[in-house]
């Protein structure tokens, strides 16, 4: 009997985040600053203090980049702010947090962040079963007039599809 596999990308579902999830946090500006060539879904491991702060939705990950350290990957500078009713059994707001995924899905990672220009990209926190999850992007940065084009294409979409409405 063939072990089934529990992984979504298997199962053909094109986004981390499925329909019982919840998006706690969304780094907007990634999409834009990168061409996401992949993506991958990753467990968050948190101390209490941080998932009650993540589940209350005070996390933010507009400053964060994901990187390889000794056969781990980690999550920096995602800001998850102080639970107050834990009062001195807190975390620090700022910690480099593990990422926990399966060792294959590692090397491939990390081979991706060896590679010249390709950079590892938080994309969204949503909450699955009550679980914290991070979908990584491996995105390669754009420059500025790919950037251009890019906004210039979606305004022209936008006209198109006005004109059409009237």
């Amino acid at each position: 009997m063939a072990k089934k596999s529990k992984s979504r990308r298997a199962a053909g579902e094109a986004s981390g985040a499925g329909a019982n999830d919840r998006i706690v946090a969304r780094n907007r500006r990634a999409h834009y600053q990168y061409e996401i060539l992949r993506v991958y879904e990753a467990g968050l491991s948190l101390t209490g203090s941080e998932i009650k702060s993540v589940r209350l939705g005070r996390i933010s990950i507009q400053e964060a980049y994901c990187r390889p350290r000794d056969g781990e990957l980690l999550l920096v500078g995602a800001h998850i702010a102080r639970y107050e009713p834990s009062g001195a059994a807190n975390h620090e707001p700022t910690r480099e947090r593990r990422l926990l995924l399966h060792r294959r899905e590692i090397r491939q990672l990390e081979q991706a962040f060896a590679e010249r220009g390709l950079s590892l990209v938080p994309l969204r926190v949503y909450l699955s079963r009550g679980l914290a999850k991070l979908e990584i992007g491996v995105g390669r940065g754009r420059r500025q007039h790919e950037k251009r084009e890019r906004i210039a294409e979606r305004e022209a979409q936008r006209r198109i599809e006005q004109a059409l409405r009237r």
